[in-house]
Formats: C-alpha cells, structure tokens, sequence
C-alpha cells in the first residue's frame, strides 16, 4: 500500500497588525492535525502556514505608519513567521505572497482561467477594505459590514469579472456530496444556501492606480492588479511551485490524496465557492476539505485592534507554557460556537485539567511504584483497560474522528476524562491499602494506572507535544518532573 499524502494549510494573515490569539489558536489546530497524520498515522504530510502581504489594507496601514509598503510588511511579517517558534509549530514552508515564485505562479493561474469565464467592465460598488470585499446592501448591519464595524467605501471602476455562475451547479453538486467536504455540517448548509441564492459575477482585478501598484499585476494589463483575494487564495499552490510544476505540486497537489484547508468561518465563503470555481476553471484538483472554525472572542466581541481587545499570544505562553498555552486555547474555543476567554478560565483549566488532574496523576502513580517497590511490566504486553474486558477505555475512533474535524475541544475532553478515570481508579483500588495486605493486587493496579497513562500520552502528543514526549519519558524511567507547574493566579 503506498503512503498516503496529506496537504494541511491554515489561512495566510494580513500583516496589518500583529498576531493575536485568534491568529495562533488557528496555527495551533492545524498542527494538531498535522502530527496525528505525521506522527499517529505515519501519513506524508506537508503543512503550510504564510502571510497575506498584497491588498489595499496593507497599502493603508503602511502609509499611516509613514513607511514604504514593502519595509512595513517586512516588518510585520516577522510578527508571524515568530509564532512557529513560539508555539512548536511544525509547518515545513512559509509563505508570503510577496515572494517572486507567488508572483508567477499568481499569474501563470490567471492565464489558466477559461477565457469565457473572464470579462472586463465597469463597476460601482461598496468595498469594505477591512475584508478587501464588494458588500451588497444585504451583507451589510446598520450600513456597516459586521466583520469590521465599520461602513464601506463607494467604489466606481473597471475591472476584470470572473462568471462566477459558470460553476454554480457543479460547485453545489462537490458540496452536497461531500467531494469538496465542509466541516461543520452547518457551515457547508450555509455556503449551500448562499450558492442557491444565486451566483454574482466576481469582480477580480483592482485598479493600479487605487492600489497604488501593489500587489500581482494582472497578466497582460499594467493597468490592473489582481484582486488580493484571487492571489491569496493561489498560494497553496504557488507555494508547492505551481509555477514551475515543481515535485511538491506534483506530490502533494497533482497526487495527493488529502488537501485540507483550515480556515474562520469569515473567510469560509471564499474558500468553499471562489478558490473551487478558480480551479475548476484553471483545470486543477480540489480541495478534498475545508473545516471552518469559530471565532475567539473576548466578552461577547470578536478580537481586534480596532476595539483595543488582543491578548498577544506570548503573554500566554509566558504564563502556561508552551503546552499549557496550546491546551488553554484549544478548549477554549467548541467547534460549534463562538468561544469567550478570559485569564480566569484559561488559568482554571490549566490548574484544574493539567496540574491537579494529568500532571498529579503522574507524580502520584511513579512515587507509589517507587514507595512500594513495585515491579513495573512491559506496557507491551498489556491490554489498555482499567477494569473489566468489556469497560472501553479510550475510544479511539471518536477521538480520531474528533481531530480529523477539528473538534479539538472534545479531543481533549476525552483525554482528561480518562486521566479522571485513572485518578479514580486509584482512589477506589487504594494501593496504599493493598501494598500492606495484598501486594500482587498491588502490583497489578499501578501498573494498569503506569499502562494506561504510557498509552495515553500518544493521544497527548499532537496538542502538547513536551508534555506527552515527557510523560512517557517519567513513566518509562520512573524519573518524575512537574509536568505542568502550577502558576500564581
């Protein structure tokens, strides 16, 4: 059987502003995905993150900030590229749409588009530059776009269409049938929706002159530049070197047998319906998923500069940890819902969850082997039960199942819900007791605890990697460390 190839992208960022912990939640849930593909089910992964560096926002924020456009993404983009350190990430590229190899390949997929999907003509329109978006009337709260709070701009130019309408029935028929699958069921009945409402002509190239020359020219035409969103979407291929056909392109887009996307529920309707209709028309394969998740927010609103509400991501690892941090933030937010965060509950669910429960567990399991002598077993040999045959353990399919839709909160629930198990476990078996009247039963209780915790710490790894590399190290060498410290409220 040949191996299987996994692409796994998150979306690429503006570079406006720094990175928030909405930014790096999104980073951390594809690296969850990634290393159970890479590491539990030994697939061939390829894992890209970037930066979204063309667009009129850039362009404004640069000269708000009095500097030239490219010294201001330059900047920024470190702000980005610091994360993968900062929170273990394992991408093996990042991109950033000003790269020469973007460029071309950008254009070499415009050239590829069906001549009769594109035209050229005039336009007037509100443009909410925030979302670097057209906005009808419909789209828009009180006159104001609800993604940025704030009202679009009028705009009257000509531009290069993209008939979008070619595609309505086939985009809607990969939908239905899960061939491109959309995660949650509700996102994919919402795009569903919004393709049967109709399918406008896409407006895709920007004036030169309005953008101030920034951004992929477009093919042919000094006097257009590319819709950022059509170069934007391009680089999960351009990054593979779509424009020179290069072996990543070939192995991991051409033949591969996963291409997942993970991307805000903002940016889902460009993903799920413009980056498809692109394709199809382009001549190229699809994705096979694209999961969409909720937002952070921060009492009751959405996380923005604008509203002055961030929390940096390294103010979180500063204060749990590299681990800790990626375990605060990925329960923080369901897979169904908009998740609010506090420093309160971050720092309950680390004490309660990793300190009191998994680390605990560990410490008391390895000081009562050594306390009573315990002869430890090959956990080889063992079958990963607490108690009777028929009492399942860890569901190892739900939780795979779990992961592979990125229901990262209810992967974790399962883990701590078995740490629990364990703990209680102990409390009813009592081996303090038995190692003074039955030492074999002993014996047998903590090493199906020592077992089970050696088992777990697989299914540990993809979110906190050190942490489940170091529990298994502790249990294996009888060596104990805190695991996870506890931390001053």
């Amino acid at each position: 059987m040949s191996e299987k190839k996994v692409f796994v992208t998150t979306a690429i960022d503006y570079v406006n502003a720094k990175p928030h912990i909405g930014h790096a939640l999104e980073k951390i849930q594809a690296d969850v995905l990634v290393r159970w593909n890479r590491d539990s089910l030994r697939n061939s992964t390829y894992f890209l993150s970037g930066t979204d560096e063309n667009g009129l926002k850039n362009v404004q924020t640069a000269k708000a900030e009095n500097m030239p456009v490219k010294k201001y993404v330059d900047r920024n983009s470190t702000y980005f590229t610091a994360l993968k350190s900062m929170l273990n990430l394992t991408y093996d590229q990042f991109i950033r749409t000003t790269e020469a190899k973007h460029f071309e390949g950008s254009q070499k997929l415009w050239k590829a588009f069906k001549p009769e999907d594109i035209c050229k003509k005039k336009y007037k329109g509100l443009y909410c530059v925030g979302c670097e978006e057209f906005k009808t009337e419909k789209d828009l709260v009180d006159g104001k776009c609800p993604e940025h709070n704030c009202p679009p701009e009028a705009v009257e130019e000509e531009n290069y269409f993209f008939k979008l309408s070619n595609y309505q029935e086939q985009i809607l028929d990969l939908i239905r049938t899960d061939k491109v699958k959309i995660l949650p069921e509700y996102r994919k009945n919402e795009v569903i929706n919004f393709i049967e409402s109709g399918l406008n002509d896409l407006s895709i190239s920007r004036s030169a002159e309005r953008v101030e020359n920034w951004g992929v020219p477009v093919p042919g035409d000094d006097s257009q530049i590319m819709y950022v969103w059509i170069d934007a979407l391009a680089n999960y291929i351009t990054a593979l070197d779509y424009d020179k056909n290069g072996e990543l392109f070939e192995k991991y887009w051409l033949n591969g047998n996963e291409r997942i996307h993970i991307v805000g529920k903002g940016i889902l309707r460009f993903h799920a319906i413009y980056w498809i209709a692109m394709l199809l028309s382009a001549g190229l394969p699809l994705p096979t998923a694209v999961l969409s998740h909720e937002y952070l927010t921060i009492n009751g609103k959405k996380i923005s500069k604008s509203l002055g509400n961030v929390i940096n991501p390294e103010e979180v690892v500063e204060k749990y940890g590299v681990d800790g941090a990626r375990y605060v933030l990925l329960t923080s937010l369901p897979w169904s819902k908009d998740g609010d965060i506090t420093w309160e509950r971050m720092s309950e669910k680390y004490a309660s969850d990793l300190s009191n429960n998994i680390g605990n567990l560990v410490q008391r399991t390895i000081a009562m082997i050594k306390k009573y002598d315990v002869k430890v077993e090959s956990p080889e040999s063992k079958v990963h039960k607490v108690e009777g045959e028929d009492n399942n353990f860890f569901n190892e399919s739900e939780f795979k199942e779990e992961i592979e839709s990125l229901k990262m909160e209810l992967a974790l629930k399962r883990v701590i819900a078995s740490a629990q198990s364990l703990n209680q476990y102990i409390d009813e078996n009592k081996p303090w007791s038995l190692a003074k009247t039955d030492m074999e039963k002993c014996t047998e209780v903590l090493n199906n605890v020592r077992d089970n915790l050696i088992y777990l710490s697989d299914f540990i790894m993809p979110f906190m990697p050190e942490a489940g590399k170091g529990m298994k190290k502790q249990l294996e060498t009888l060596e104990p460390e805190p695991l996870f410290p506890r931390i001053e409220k």
